[in-house]
């Protein structure tokens, strides 16, 4: 029986979020639009099968197809990556981190990591969160002018002397010299760890940096720019294979998704295709024609611009709205954005001073930079008129104006 035969008050509230995400503009960096192969083999029959355990080495029986998939996307995110060693069953990224950090640390052990308003994670010690009351976490900044000071780190590295050396952000928009961060940690004798799960597939792609063959410990999401499922995944040197997978099983999970895991299969062989290179440097220009836009409309961008999928801007600064009245604001308008703190906030993050966009989704969808300079134009004028709900109506007209030349899942309902 179908959702809609058989739950309607399920079927409205999905077709009703079908209907956003086909009208309007997403433009939250975390987000993307999967293939409808990776929404078929979600809702496959993988779903039904309980996998505690590896390939080959299963607490239940009946395994051998799922070992089949699982397989499959374990060896293609090796591909993918030059990972020498992937396990793909953490549920999302928070999971993953968490898990790699009980492979390598005990309690108590120095972590260095980014400061969550600088651009860094909640699982990269802030203090709200559960994991900074079991390892020390000391966190650094970006310098004066927004980009990552590696002297800074060495100093902070060599005072600290961290068990291990932290990387990746989920707002920071520069590239990461990884090799300069290697050699800091040896310098100290830690572990190096990135977390890429923003710009996986700008790595996979060839378009950023690939901390994988240097770094100890990589972790990622398989969504945003891998455009996959909603999931994790670590990726690590064979010599902490065994401390990894155990510390995901049985350390922090039980029966994997193996329908999600699946879904990364076919996620990971649609970023092994030349298009999806492609792809992956339009997403990159994109975000850079967005960036010229809004330089030329005197907005302030965090971090001095952007080298990957996302920018960070300061809007109270720029015109004088608060984080949380601009995605208010281009709500109405038809754009999703996420409001965000920014390098050193004196908002709070329920109200902060920024907003943190990006391209992934859109690029998705086919558009290019013509409709970044359109999309910087209606963004521009929904946060000026903030308050001018007329306004707004009119700019969510134009964006689904725009949006209907580049149709979403055609044909499907729930």
């Amino acid at each position: 029986m179908t959702i809609h035969a058989y739950d309607p008050d399920l079927s409205a509230a999905l077709n009703a979020e079908l209907k956003r995400q086909r009208e309007g503009l997403e433009m939250i960096p975390s987000e993307n639009f999967v293939s409808e192969s990776v929404l078929e083999a979600l809702g496959s029959i993988a779903t039904n099968k309980y996998a505690e355990g590896y390939n080959g080495r299963r607490y239940y029986g009946g395994c051998q197809f799922i070992d089949q998939i699982e397989s499959l996307a374990i060896e293609r995110a090796k591909q993918l990556f030059g990972a020498e060693h992937v396990n793909v069953q953490p549920l999302s990224g928070a999971p993953a981190n968490i898990a790699a950090y009980s492979a390598i640390l005990e309690k108590g052990d120095t972590v260095l990591g980014m400061d969550l308003s600088h651009g860094g994670h909640l699982t990269h010690g802030h203090p709200v969160t559960y994991i900074a009351g079991i390892y020390n976490f000391i966190r650094y900044k970006t310098s004066p002018d927004g980009t990552l000071d590696y002297d800074n780190l060495r100093a902070m590295a060599l005072e600290h002397k961290p068990k291990l050396v932290l990387v990746g952000y989920s707002a920071y928009s520069r590239e990461i010299d990884y090799a300069r961060v290697k050699e800091i940690a040896d310098e100290v004798g830690a572990y190096t760890m990135a977390d890429i799960a923003h710009i996986a597939g700008l790595i996979a792609a060839g378009e950023m940096n690939n901390p994988v063959p240097l770094f100890d410990l990589v972790t990622t999401t398989t969504h945003k720019t891998l455009r996959g499922p909603r999931g994790g995944m670590i990726m690590c040197k064979e010599a902490l294979a065994k401390a990894v997978d155990k510390a995901v099983f049985p350390g922090l999970q039980g029966g994997p998704h193996e329908n999600v895991i699946a879904a990364k299969a076919i996620a990971f062989r649609e970023a092994l295709e030349p298009e999806f290179k492609e792809y992956a440097r339009q997403i990159r220009v994109n975000a850079k024609t967005l960036e010229g836009e809004f330089r030329t409309r005197g907005y302030t961008l965090c971090f001095g611009g952007t080298d990957n999928h996302l920018l960070l801007m300061d809007v109270v600064a720029s015109r004088g709205v608060s984080g949380k009245e601009a995605q208010i604001a281009l709500d109405k308008a038809g754009i999703t954005v996420n409001k965000n703190t920014i390098p050193d906030d004196a908002r709070g993050p329920m109200d902060p001073s920024g907003i943190r966009f990006g391209t992934p989704a859109v690029t998705t969808r086919g558009m290019k930079e013509d409709d970044m300079k359109q999309i910087a134009a209606w963004m521009d004028d929904a946060i000026t008129n903030a308050k001018d709900d007329a306004r707004l109506e009119a700019i969510r007209l134009g964006v689904k104006a725009l949006t209907d030349r580049y149709p979403l899942y055609q044909g499907l309902s729930y």
